[in-house]
């Protein structure tokens, strides 16, 4: 069959990656298109094949495109599969239909609930639980590593980006003075959109227990982390996934989960208590995981691919419910992307 792996942000690598190499591996022609200007081409493999226009992934004819983004031309073949960007369901327009998806692969229970319902009023999709596909290189990871504490604890700040949100302003000076007074070694790991002057406050504040880590894929210091500090980021489910404790603050929903505080001067106490992990948080933890990612196995690629070639050959289903013109947006695609046809 025929794949298009559809990205507009750097992010989408490690949760397209998993997919391509399982295609490649059974013999599936894959290619990838970009949308923009924001995707580093220099994280693309040798043997990846890219079409760089709009006119190109049309010629393509897929059986279906992938996307971990929120929006997909009408215009380009085939059967559209909604992946996720993140665990962000308290963020606004998580669970928003956009009229643009054929098959939504939900990551758990949680989210499988969901859109289960949402589907009892737009039913021209179908929903499919199949875990999420940039998890299965963390779970590959995690199990690969060393199972102990690291000497000193290696502590991950990994905020949201946005404004009504983000705790970086409000955490700063105290994660600062307590990088110099405590032997705890601090990571920093900004979301891609996270603002420049935020950024480069950090990045002068760095010394030996304070760093600002810029590369692409968190999935290392998920791993390599004993305790996470946030806020409402999608980064924290993925750290709760492993079975490790997570600090926030002003989280947006706080849950039993996490030890949310509102003053940043109580967070040395909070990372101290992470770093005790009672009984009672392991456990709230572990049936958290098993609500919105039961799947420890690293094989949701797998789970996906099956979903989509079982939509394909059933398709359409015996509902035939069209999905929504969305002429107002499709024209907006046409005018960005400067095709007519």
């Amino acid at each position: 069959m025929k794949f298009l792996l559809y990205l507009s942000q750097n992010y989408s690598f490690e949760i397209l990656r998993p997919l391509c190499s399982l295609m490649h591996k059974e013999g599936h022609d894959v290619r990838w298109f970009v949308e923009g200007s924001e995707v580093n081409k220099s994280q693309f493999q040798p043997d990846d094949i890219v079409l760089s226009t709009i006119s190109e992934a049309i010629s393509f004819q897929p059986d279906a495109s992938f996307l971990p983004g929120n929006i997909v031309p009408s215009f380009i073949p085939g059967l559209k599969v909604q992946l996720f960007h993140g665990f962000e369901w308290k963020k606004k327009g998580h669970f928003r239909i956009r009229g643009c998806f054929d098959l939504y692969c939900t990551q758990g229970p949680f989210f499988t609930k969901e859109f289960e319902q949402l589907r009892a009023k737009h039913p021209h999709f179908t929903v499919r639980e199949t875990g999420w596909t940039k998890l299965d290189t963390l779970f590959q990871r995690s199990r690969a590593s060393i199972s102990q504490q690291s000497k000193p604890p290696v502590i991950l700040y990994a905020p949201t980006f946005s404004p009504s949100f983000t705790s970086a302003n409000s955490l700063f000076n105290e994660m600062l003075a307590l990088s110099k007074n405590k032997s705890w070694k601090w990571k920093v790991k900004f979301h891609p959109k996270m603002d420049k002057e935020t950024i480069d406050a950090f990045k002068r504040a760095q010394h030996e227990n304070f760093e600002v880590i810029d590369s692409d894929s968190i999935i290392p210091l998920l791993v390599e982390s004993d305790v996470m500090v946030s806020d409402t980021s999608s980064a924290i489910t993925e750290f709760l996934l492993l079975g490790k404790p997570v600090v926030t603050f002003k989280n947006a929903q706080p849950e039993p989960m996490l030890i949310d505080i509102d003053d940043a001067k109580n967070l040395g106490d909070a990372v101290k208590k992470a770093l005790a992990m009672d009984e009672a948080l392991k456990e709230s933890i572990k049936n958290y995981s098993l609500k919105m990612h039961p799947f420890t196995d690293g094989q949701s690629a797998q789970r996906v691919l099956a979903a989509t070639i079982e939509e394909i050959e059933n398709y359409p289903r015996k509902e035939n419910i069209a999905k929504p013109k969305n002429l107002f947006r499709n024209f907006k695609l046409r005018k960005r992307f400067g095709y007519w046809k």
